[in-house]
């Protein structure tokens, strides 16, 4: 018998592109019924993440039109790493396998056919890589792989190009629900969890409608997160770069000490500056960075909720308080 598949689209503010997601996935959950690959009780489940448009009344007006959508209203805009997270705990308990992508049709459906293939061969993750970038400008592609490679780099276990398109099993998903952490990178997360894995390429699409909802300041934060969320390497760094500058302060005394002997005593003005701004710099630097790691600190012993769920729609018709997901 076909697994119950239960695919999670995070929405914040997709009014404009939701009818037409919600149509392509209707035709292709047929398809995949036809095919035995799911169940007929498998669900899409939508996760407006506080949206300010008219996004949740889409989502009820789906559910009302066919119970094979479902959809999970947030208390406030809780970002898209909690947004995915809470449609994931959300549903874990009621799905025998689950699907994580965009609702903005850039990740191509029709990868899900192997997804699942490649599920039922015995894998519990199934990572959606893209193939290519070309629909990427020169500079986002540019800095996206340079991402990839710099968290590997950092000793964080990322897969190369791959995003939130992924297939879980419920086990997954149910060991997904011990990391308790605020500061939440899944796409690091995932691969700790472990479990037989592998990956499904794909071509990533143009927007279908609407705008990217992660501009370049998003995008940066996105890294910072991810870097110092999985690596302690930049601190170590720091430590590396306070023996290397004592080093070189000490061959600076010893140098200023034989030139005084020598009676050389006139120090260049210039070269004094630079060593005040650089190693100000340097202080500054270091500073910033155990900041951000004090940062994270503060935001993980405060144990606030990372997402509240304010309304759940079922195929019950009815709505289902979720209340204990929201200490996940």
């Amino acid at each position: 018998m076909a697994d119950r598949l239960y695919m999670i689209v995070p929405c914040y503010n997709e009014e404009e592109v939701l009818p037409e997601t919600a149509k392509r996935l209707r035709e292709k959950y047929s398809s995949l019924m036809e095919k035995g690959l799911i169940s007929a009780d498998s669900k899409v489940v939508f996760v407006n993440d506080g949206s300010k448009d008219g996004t949740w009344r889409i989502i009820q007006e789906l559910h009302g039109s066919d119970t094979m959508f479902s959809g999970i209203d947030l208390a406030h805009n809780s970002g898209h790493q909690n947004a995915v997270l809470a449609g994931l705990m959300t549903v874990r308990d009621i799905c025998d396998v689950s699907i994580t992508m965009d609702a903005d049709l850039q990740d191509d459906i029709n990868a899900i056919d192997e997804m699942l293939e490649r599920y039922y061969e015995g894998n519990q993750v199934v990572y959606g890589v893209r193939s290519a970038r070309k629909t990427d400008t020169f500079f986002k592609r540019f800095t996206a792989e340079s991402f990839y490679k710099f968290m590997k780099l950092m000793g964080a276990d990322v897969v190369y190009n791959h995003a939130d398109f992924r297939l879980m099993s419920a086990r997954v998903l149910r060991e997904l629900a011990g990391y308790r952490e605020v500061n939440l990178f899944l796409r690091g997360l995932v691969p700790l969890i472990g479990f037989q894995s592998c990956t499904v390429s794909y071509e990533r699409h143009e927007r279908f409608a609407g705008e990217s909802k992660y501009p370049l300041k998003k995008m940066l934060s996105f890294a910072v997160n991810g870097i110092t969320s999985f690596s302690t390497k930049p601190l170590k760094l720091i430590t590396a770069i306070g023996f290397i500058m004592s080093a070189i302060s000490a061959a600076a005394i010893i140098w200023a000490f034989v030139v005084k002997l020598l009676g050389h005593s006139e120090l260049g003005w210039s070269s004094t500056m630079c060593s005040i701004w650089f190693i100000g710099g340097i202080q500054i630097l270091a500073l910033g960075i155990i900041g951000e790691y004090i940062g994270k600190i503060y935001a993980e012993v405060k144990q606030r909720p990372r997402f509240i769920v304010a309304e759940f729609i079922n195929d019950t018709g009815g709505n289902d308080n979720a209340e204990k997901d929201t200490e996940q």
